[in-house]
C-alpha cells in the first residue's frame, strides 16, 4: 500500500462518523475474528471444510439460485471469471461471438480485453450515452449479436438504472433479435427498491445473471453465476479450465452467506437514506460550491456520484484532512474524469450503508460546509466570499 493510501485508510478507520465502512479499513485479525464469531449464525460450523466446491459452497449456490429464482447457480472466485464464462458459454450456444454491451461496462473498462484475448469474442455498443441502451437502440444495431449484456446498475455512469418499463422493453428488443440476455448484476442486490420488484422478477427477465458477494453485501470475495441447469453445468467445466476450481473457499462462502442474511435485507433502507444524503449534499454544495453535480439525482440505489470543479488531488487532500482533523469522513478518494472528460473537474463515489443511517440532513450540510472551506481555504461561499455560517 502506498503511503498516500495508507494515510487515507488510517483517517477513515479513525473516523467516528462515516457514511460507509471500506473493506480496506479492518485488520486481518479483525476480519478473521468477526467471521469466526458470526459464521455460526448462517452455517453449521461442525460441518467439515469444503473441498473443490462442495459443503458450504454448495449451500451458498442453492441459496443464491433460490433468491434469484433460477434452477441453479455456480460459485466463482471472481466476478470477472464468472461473467467471461457466462458470455463464452452463450456464444457457443447461440453460435454468435458478438456481445452487445455498454462501452462503460465492466468487461470493457476493467478486464484488460479478456473477452477478445481469452475467449475470442467481439463487442458492439448500442449507445455511447451514459445510460443503459433503449429498445430502439438495440433494434437499430447493424450487426446480428448473440448476447445482450446489461449492467444493472451501470456503475461507471453513476450507478444508473433504467425504469422498469424501459428494462422490459430493451429485453423484448433483444428477444426480437433472437439474442439471449445476460445481466451483469454485481450490484443487482440493491436494485429492487428502484424497480419496485422482487429479485426473482428482475432476474427472471434475463437468461443468466452474475452477482457479487463483496459489492453491496460486504463479503470477502467471490461471485455466482445463476441460470438454467445446463448452462450452469457447462459454466462449471469452464470454471475448471479457467483455474477457478479452488481447493477450499469456505471463508468467502461463509462471508457471502452472512452478507445475504444481514446486509441484503438492509439495502432498501440504505437506498432510501441515500436520497436524504444526496439532497443534503445538494443543499450544502448549493451554498458553498461554484458549480457541482449530484448524479443521479435522486440516486437510483444507495450509491451515487458527486462532481466538483477542482483537481482530484485537491479534493482528496481536503477529504483526508477533514477526516484527520474532525473524525468525520464525508468524501473519500476523488478521481479525474476519463480521457473525454473536461479538465479541472473531479468525481467521487458516495455510498450509504449502516453507518450512514445515523446522518441527518443537518449533519451532511455541516460536513459539506467544513469540507468546502478546506478546499477553498475558507472561501466557502459561491461568490468567493464567506458563507452565511462563516459570517455568523
Amino acid at each position: 500500500m502506498s503511503a498516500a493510501k495508507a494515510r487515507r485508510v488510517a483517517a477513515w478507520r479513525a473516523s467516528g462518523k462515516v457514511l460507509w465502512r471500506s473493506p480496506a479499513e479492518p485488520t486481518l485479525g479483525e476480519r478473521l475474528t468477526a467471521l469466526a464469531r458470526d459464521a455460526g449464525a448462517v452455517h453449521d460450523l461442525t460441518d467439515r471444510a469444503d473441498m473443490y466446491g462442495d459443503g458450504v459452497v454448495e449451500a451458498l449456490e442453492r441459496r443464491v439460485a433460490g433468491l434469484l429464482g433460477f434452477p441453479a447457480a455456480a460459485f466463482f472466485p471472481s466476478g470477472t471469471m464468472a461473467q467471461q464464462v457466462a458470455l463464452r458459454c452463450w456464444a457457443g450456444r447461440t453460435g454468435n461471438p458478438l456481445v452487445a454491451l455498454h462501452p462503460q461496462s465492466h468487461p470493457v473498462q476493467h478486464e484488460r480485453d479478456a473477452l477478445s484475448v481469452v475467449s475470442g469474442l467481439r463487442t458492439v455498443h448500442a449507445t455511447q450515452a451514459p445510460r443503459l441502451p433503449t429498445a430502439d437502440e438495440v433494434r437499430g444495431l447493424d450487426e446480428p449479436f448473440g448476447t445482450l449484456m446489461l449492467e444493472l446498475p451501470l456503475r461507471e455512469a453513476g450507478f444508473v438504472l433504467p425504469s422498469w418499463e424501459e428494462l422490459v422493453d430493451v429485453v423484448d428488443a433483444a428477444r426480437e433479435r433472437d439474442a439471449v440476455v445476460h445481466v451483469d448484476g454485481a450490484r443487482l442486490w440493491e436494485c429492487a427498491p428502484w424497480f419496485g420488484r422482487e429479485l426473482p422478477e428482475i432476474a427472471g427477465l434475463a437468461d443468466s445473471v452474475y452477482v457479487s458477494f463483496y459489492k453491496s453485501l460486504g463479503g470477502l470475495s467471490g461471485a455466482a453465476l445463476a441460470g438454467p441447469e445446463e448452462l450452469v453445468e457447462e459454466a462449471r467445466a469452464w470454471r475448471h479450465r479457467y483455474g477457478g476450481q479452488v481447493f477450499q473457499q469456505f471463508p468467502a462462502a461463509l462471508a457471502a452467506l452472512l452478507g445475504l442474511e444481514r446486509e441484503l435485507p438492509r439495502l432498501p433502507s440504505y437506498a432510501a437514506h441515500a436520497r436524504v444524503v444526496a439532497a443534503a449534499l445538494r443543499d450544502g454544495l448549493a451554498e458553498t460550491a461554484p458549480w457541482f453535480r449530484v448524479h443521479p439525482d435522486p440516486p437510483h440505489t444507495h450509491q451515487f456520484t458527486v462532481w466538483l470543479p477542482y483537481e482530484a488531488d485537491v479534493l482528496t487532500e481536503a477529504a483526508v484532512r477533514q477526516a484527520e482533523d474532525t473524525g468525520v469522513t464525508l468524501f473519500r478518494t476523488w478521481f479525474a474524469p476519463g480521457p473525454a472528460g473536461p479538465p479541472g473537474v473531479a468525481v467521487t463515489e458516495v455510498s450509504v450503508t449502516a453507518p450512514g443511517l445515523e446522518w441527518s440532513r443537518e449533519d451532511v450540510v455541516e460536513a459539506v460546509r467544513d469540507f468546502m472551506a478546506r478546499v477553498t481555504g475558507g472561501r466557502a461561499g459561491r461568490d468567493g466570499g464567506l458563507s452565511p455560517a462563516q459570517h455568523a
